[in-house]
């Protein structure tokens, strides 16, 4: 490879990188004290409103080449289904729960490949197939199980709807990240921007009829969330894949459920359990083997048994 292709290349990577560093911060946003004065229970689909509003506003200068596509209709219905559960999940449960449940989307990719045109999974899938069952496995007997119960209620009062939140978001991220790359010869900000405006058009009657409205500093908050967790991450990520493969843009993007609930305990605001720490280690090693050893074997010519 040349200098320069090499240099595209870091460069990519490096942008990719930020995307899933910008990315991490959304268990930041949402379980900011900003917004503690929020009602609990409809916190994460009003924050999903704000954010889609605010980061398809911001790219929508970015727009090149809009066009109409039948697959737009059920991406804009998709996409909103996917932001809001996400974010409920992070304020119902921990970051780390929202967040790693819902990195179970390219599993859910196969079950949806499965029902729709009879794929069976080939038998390299089979690993981290069977490592997200055991995480996610884990993280549902311990959080739902009865002897937690208690504590559930006590320390999260919805809880459990947030568990059952964030494993319904990543089956909503499997569905839009299929519904994308169905529409991936269509221009890339106008991919984003659709969704995001959609969801913040469904969103808002349902915000509206809430009654809930933030406040000057509050606005300052939301359009910071729109834009640097998602507007700029998203150019990001779209400009990284110019010179990085998918497989290893879905590789170093691993680092946002790594970070996002690192933040989070960081900052004081809550700390995982000892079953999701140990249920999100059998996801990761699933994700890794899949896009990290398994493209590496195949990229070098070597056999994989898996």
């Amino acid at each position: 490879m040349k200098a320069g292709g090499a240099g595209s290349a870091r460069m990519g990577r490096l942008a990719v990188i930020g995307a899933a560093l910008l990315w991490s911060s959304s268990g930041l946003f949402a379980k900011s004290a900003f917004f503690a004065d929020w009602p609990e229970s409809s916190r994460g689909v009003l924050l999903a409103m704000w954010r889609a509003l605010f980061a398809g506003l911001v790219l929508l200068p970015w727009v090149r080449r809009p066009r109409w596509h039948p697959l737009l209709a059920p991406l804009v219905v998709v996409f909103p289904l996917m932001s809001g559960s996400f974010l409920s999940a992070v304020v119902l449960t921990t970051a780390a729960n929202a967040i790693w449940l819902q990195s179970t989307s390219p599993w859910w990719v196969l079950v949806f490949t499965f029902l729709l045109f009879r794929t069976w999974p080939n038998r390299q899938e089979w690993v981290p197939l069977v490592c997200a069952g055991v995480g996610v496995g884990l993280i549902l007997i311990c959080e739902l199980g009865p002897w937690t119960s208690g504590w559930s209620t006590l320390v999260r009062p919805y809880g459990r709807v947030g568990v059952f939140l964030g494993l319904a978001s990543g089956a909503f991220f499997g569905a839009t990240a299929m519904l994308m790359r169905g529409l991936r010869t269509e221009d890339g900000a106008w991919l984003v921007v659709v969704p995001h405006l959609g969801a913040a058009a469904l969103l808002a009657p349902w915000a509206i009829w809430q009654g809930v409205w933030p406040t000057g500093t509050q606005f300052l908050v939301l359009a910071a969330f729109g834009t640097f967790q998602m507007a700029i991450p998203y150019r990001l990520f779209t400009w990284g894949l110019r010179t990085v493969s998918a497989q290893e843009a879905l590789l170093l993007g691993l680092l946002e459920p790594v970070l996002m609930p690192l933040w989070v305990y960081l900052t004081g605001q809550e700390t995982p359990q000892w079953w999701t720490v140990v249920g999100a280690g059998f996801i990761l090693a699933g994700l890794v083997w899949r896009y990290g050893i398994m493209e590496m074997w195949q990229k070098n010519g070597l056999p994989c048994r898996a």
